[in-house]
């Protein structure tokens, strides 16, 4: 034996991704006006009306994909070197799936503070800021911050996209058996970043019998708790009052939504649901659930797997939400634009092509993007935080 190749290192090896110019400079010439002396008229240019660096830089399709290390997918803290593979892979779906070039953005600090001042300090080259694996609850201070200070949209991918596709499932999962948001009972386990922008996205879907859960049992309605997230919960109408542990509040509920570790939830849980009950086990790599174990008694079953039917997949959400953000100048990436663009992955699946085995589109249909993008630019648009309004979307 010579060499063992793995083609999993062999497509990370010298990184996944490059730049490239958009001119070749082959003569004096070229030179001269992509460099010096002729950039200086568009230096001055841009010195004399700072919008123009929209027009004359990569400003208007250049996405910061920031993070710490903190939280990255399954692995937890490992730190900005270790996360890098991931933000490359990030920033490769971002220019496959919509045209958006991305950079990675690995700070060695954990400080709450001092990224807050590198993401503003970097901001002038980028259209918008995503995000990533950072863990909570600095993820919430240091997205509150940026989205205040910036006027450029920012995006925590954890939280948002993950409750965006969360919801477009469920809006089909709901179809599929018959019922609606404002009626079930949804039991949400895991209360950290993804959780607390699952619970929000779902209230303002119209969820009105909310039980958020966490480790220590229920969160209820009018509880005093230290986490303002949780408290914001506690002061929420559609959050139920009753305490209990997981496997208290699962009896009777219709749908389970799993974004904690796996197999905490056991098909005697499963058969204490409500009829027809919709189960979304997200753990990885393990879920919740197994669908082994679940599919004997749930009407419908998710994942965030992609071996198994029905993977809620961020990758559904963030290109189209970007692409539209950017093109509109949007100042940020407001609750409209959210439930728009759940709305818009959830129509992707048509009635006809609607079955419990298929509830969500593939990341590879290429009508996600597009009607996510229209969808984003229309919200913004009407909730009047789009700086232009590309042509077709005149109010």
């Amino acid at each position: 034996m010579i060499d063992i190749t793995d083609r999993i290192f062999l497509a990370h090896q010298g990184g996944k991704i490059h730049t490239r110019p958009n001119l070749p400079i082959l003569n004096h010439d070229d030179l001269a006006r992509i460099y010096t002396p002729g950039v200086a008229q568009v230096c001055t240019a841009i010195h004399e009306d700072p919008e123009q660096v929209y027009a004359l830089t990569v400003k208007r399709n250049m996405v910061a994909v920031v993070t710490d290390g903190t939280a990255v997918l399954g692995l937890g803290n490992i730190g900005p070197y270790a996360a890098a593979p991931v933000m490359e892979g990030k920033a490769v779906l971002f220019k496959q799936l919509a045209g958006i070039n991305a950079f990675p953005i690995c700070l060695d600090t954990t400080d709450t503070e001092e990224i807050i001042r590198t993401v503003k300090a970097i901001a002038p080259i980028f259209g918008g800021i995503n995000l990533e694996d950072i863990s909570s609850p600095r993820c919430f201070e240091i997205e509150r911050r940026l989205e205040e200070e910036l006027d450029i949209p920012v995006f925590h991918d954890d939280q948002h996209g993950t409750a965006i596709v969360v919801l477009a499932g469920l809006i089909n999962a709901l179809k599929v058996t018959g019922k609606q948001i404002d009626h079930v009972r949804i039991v949400v386990n895991g209360v950290g970043a993804a959780g607390v922008s699952i619970c929000r996205m779902l209230l303002a879907a119209g969820a009105r019998h909310l039980v958020p859960v966490d480790q220590e049992g229920a969160l209820i309605r009018g509880g005093n708790y230290t986490h303002p997230k949780w408290q914001w919960l506690a002061g929420q109408s559609g959050v139920e009052d009753q305490p209990g542990t997981l496997q208290e509040v699962i009896a009777g509920a219709d749908v389970f939504i799993g974004v904690s570790r796996g197999g905490i939830l056991q098909p005697q849980d499963v058969q204490r649901m409500a009829p027809l009950p919709i189960v979304f086990a997200m753990a990885n790599p393990e879920p919740e659930i197994s669908p082994e174990l679940a599919l004997p008694y749930a009407r419908v079953y998710a994942t965030g797997r992609s071996d198994y039917p029905n993977q809620i997949n961020n990758v559904l959400a963030f290109p189209g939400i970007f692409k539209g953000a950017l093109e509109c100048r949007a100042q940020r990436i407001n609750d409209q634009m959210k439930l728009a663009a759940a709305q818009a992955i959830a129509a992707v699946v048509r009635d006809t092509e609607l079955n419990a085995a298929y509830i969500i589109p593939s990341l590879f249909n290429d009508q996600v993007v597009i009607k996510v993008r229209q969808a984003v630019i229309e919200a913004a648009v009407s909730s009047g935080i789009a700086k232009i309004i590309p042509p077709g979307f005149e109010i």
